[in-house]
């Protein structure tokens, strides 16, 4: 009898560090965020040197867009965008 209530508790237990991990793991997201003018900005990584994000940042917004911000660290090319207004 001892022993199926010990499995019973490792499988609630089990589930319960399951379930936080899958709530708290929602927290890691943020809101986008924008600009003074009210566009949204959009972050894209991909490897430095390569034209790679500003092929999605054009595709992103069909076209035009703003360079808010870029970074290279570690050989990834971080590029924060904005789409232009049509």
């Amino acid at each position: 009898m001892n022993r199926s209530f010990s499995f019973f508790a490792r499988r609630v237990s089990v589930f319960a560090v399951v379930a936080a991990s899958a709530v708290l793991g929602g927290c890691s997201s943020s809101a986008p965020l924008f600009l003074p003018d009210g566009r949204v900005t959009t972050l894209v990584e991909c490897p430095a040197g390569s034209d790679s994000c500003s092929q999605q940042a054009a595709a992103g917004c069909g076209g035009a867009f703003d360079t808010v911000r870029q970074s290279t660290n570690n050989g990834t090319l971080s590029l924060i965008y904005a789409c232009r207004a049509k």
